[in-house]
């Protein structure tokens, strides 16, 4: 009797180890955060800036039923942004394929005047109060008081830049809290789609010498308004994930 009981005992253990097993793998987060292929634009909002009046233009178009976002910027700033936020920690890597009509002849990373890109990806890092500075804790305070919101604590773009640059990364010449990374540059691989890929804190690390806050926002732009110029870009899909 107290054989069978023991075997029993075992079966039941087994039975319970199994279920906690198999539960453990369903509730484990999945390695795609995000499969965007641009059927509808439903999971992204608008953003302007306050002082330009003239907006690009983000469309879906398809092209043999395969639909991609359309870009069109004519003198004009805005983007638009992905309405879930993003944890960089656990899904630290993004591809996209994206293409562009043309670059801007009086772009410039390293000009204020020149600060046009015909297409760029950045992410947005979230400012976090709870591990800043006192410093930080002020500054960004006395933002909030003005605008109602805190500001990003940084950014990273990855641009398709107009020109040749020799450095990989530049420091946005408008603040030093937004780094430019070269991705493609000039218009030898305009008109044709190119896939890129890309490690956030890997680059972040490289471009601030430090870990990025954790929590951050997906962002797509167009902007051709410091340059009076016109292009139009196109990206057919992004994802976000990790290995």
């Amino acid at each position: 009797m107290r054989y069978v009981l023991l075997i029993y005992c075992k079966l039941i253990i087994i039975i319970l180890l199994s279920i906690v097993s198999v539960s453990g793998v369903f509730a484990q987060e999945p390695d795609i955060y995000l499969h965007e292929e641009f059927n509808n634009l439903d999971e992204w909002k608008p953003f302007y800036f306050t002082k330009i009046k003239e907006h690009t233009i983000y469309s879906v178009e398809e092209d043999g039923g395969i639909a991609y976002l359309k870009a069109d910027s004519n003198s004009s700033a805005s983007g638009i942004i992905f309405k879930k936020e993003i944890h960089i920690f656990k899904y630290p890597k993004i591809r996209w394929r994206w293409k562009i009509s043309n670059v801007f002849k009086k772009g410039d990373a390293k000009e204020k005047a020149g600060d046009d890109y015909p297409a760029r990806v950045y992410i947005i890092f979230k400012y976090d109060p709870a591990n800043a500075s006192f410093g930080q804790r002020l500054r960004y305070g006395a933002a909030k008081s003005i605008r109602g919101e805190y500001p990003p604590h940084s950014s990273l773009n990855y641009i398709w830049a107009n020109k040749s640059h020799e450095e990989r990364i530049l420091t946005n010449t408008y603040t030093s809290e937004a780094k430019m990374i070269v991705l493609q540059t000039g218009e030898v691989n305009a008109g044709k789609w190119i896939e890129q890929e890309v490690d956030i804190i890997d680059d972040y690390h490289k471009a601030f010498g430090e870990d990025p806050p954790s929590i951050a926002s997906l962002a797509i732009m167009n902007d051709s308004d410091n340059t009076g110029e016109s292009a139009v870009s196109y990206i057919d899909y992004i994802d976000i994930y990790r290995e």
